[in-house]
């Protein structure tokens, strides 16, 4: 029995597991936000940088990529390296996940989610939401042992836009940030 991954922030552009099949589609119900804390990769513990986890919402739709992972050997690799990669992440959901916005039935049904709930209890680098201009200065400054927090953000924005798949978030928040770098460039 495959084992299918959902990716909606980095896993999109670097999954770093082997897998057999990638399709492009979206889980409903939820939209991609910059709510969650990152101390390991885009920030520290001092200063965290902000990575997409996903909120509930009825109505919308999260675009990412699934991938199929069908070998037991494969499947341990991958689970080893997620369990690691996305261990600020204090949710593993089940989600169905769709490649057709007309169908009611689902392409996969069970695709794995990691997902960073807003419970401080369990998830203390839990951000949460703020303004955008506010989430943006934060992106700016943070960096962490991944690289710039501002580089997980357009990395993020190229790979959605290379998929043909509009957030107005992820857009709103990196031309927030382009006008950051843009004004401290010119003083």
């Amino acid at each position: 029995m495959a084992m299918w991954v959902f990716g909606y922030g980095s896993l999109i552009w670097k999954p770093g597991f082997p897998y057999d099949e990638k399709l492009l589609g979206f889980i409903r119900g939820y939209r991609r936000v910059f709510y969650q804390g990152s101390t390991d990769h885009r920030g520290t513990p001092a200063f965290p940088g902000r990575t997409v986890t996903l909120e509930p919402l009825r109505g919308e739709v999260c675009w990412g990529v699934a991938y199929k992972v069908s070998k037991e050997e494969d499947k341990k690799i991958a689970l080893e390296h997620l369990e690691v990669r996305e261990k600020q992440y204090d949710k593993t959901l089940h989600l169905d996940f769709f490649t057709d916005p007309t169908s009611a039935t689902p392409t996969v049904c069970g695709v794995m989610v990691y997902l960073a709930s807003p419970d401080t209890r369990t998830n203390m680098n839990y951000l949460g939401p703020a303004p955008l201009e506010d989430i943006a200065r934060q992106i700016v400054q943070a960096a962490g042992p991944s690289g710039p927090n501002r580089d997980y953000l357009f990395h993020l924005e190229d790979a959605l836009n290379t998929l043909g798949c509009e957030d107005a978030h992820v857009r709103d928040l990196a031309n927030a940030v382009r006008r950051i770098l843009s004004a401290e460039s010119t003083c």
